[in-house]
């Protein structure tokens, strides 16, 4: 689970330093997906551009934020049998999947590019929870 947390982390720091690059797009978003680049959003509006860069720093700074909480929790709470620290750990990435993944499909922006290394991070973060509650169930852990 924290490992995965760590990963979110890494997702962020690609996703803002796409936002300060040539690239703009987030990772995995090209041509197919959104016509028109860094240049041509400036260009047509330069507030605009402003906006969704700012979108880009928040959003990061959310995902980061998330990605350290897991890995806190996870480590320092899971990893000690205390009950409330996985429920939180589990709670907090799947409510903020369950918000954003949604509408990653009607706009086609659902790439393998983009969302895969998250999938991967969430198959990560599965098995996590699936040991940390195996762990938890055993007769030897604190009860917390």
């Amino acid at each position: 689970m924290a490992l995965a947390g760590l990963a979110f982390v890494g997702y962020a720091a690609v996703f803002l330093v796409s936002n300060f690059t040539g690239a703009f797009l987030e990772l995995g978003i090209g041509p197919d997906q959104v016509d028109k680049g860094k240049a041509e959003v400036e260009a047509f509006s330069p507030e605009l551009y402003h906006y969704i860069s700012h979108l880009h720093i928040a959003l990061s700074g959310f995902i980061a934020a998330t990605g350290l909480a897991i890995a806190g929790l996870s480590w320092y709470g899971v990893r000690r049998g205390v009950r409330w620290a996985f429920t939180t750990a589990v709670f907090v990435p799947t409510v903020g999947l369950a918000v954003a993944l949604p509408a990653h499909y009607p706009w086609g922006l659902a790439t393998l590019g983009h969302l895969g290394p998250v999938y991967l991070a969430v198959l990560i973060f599965l098995a996590g929870v699936v040991a940390a509650y195996s762990g938890m169930r055993s007769p030897a852990v604190n009860p917390n």
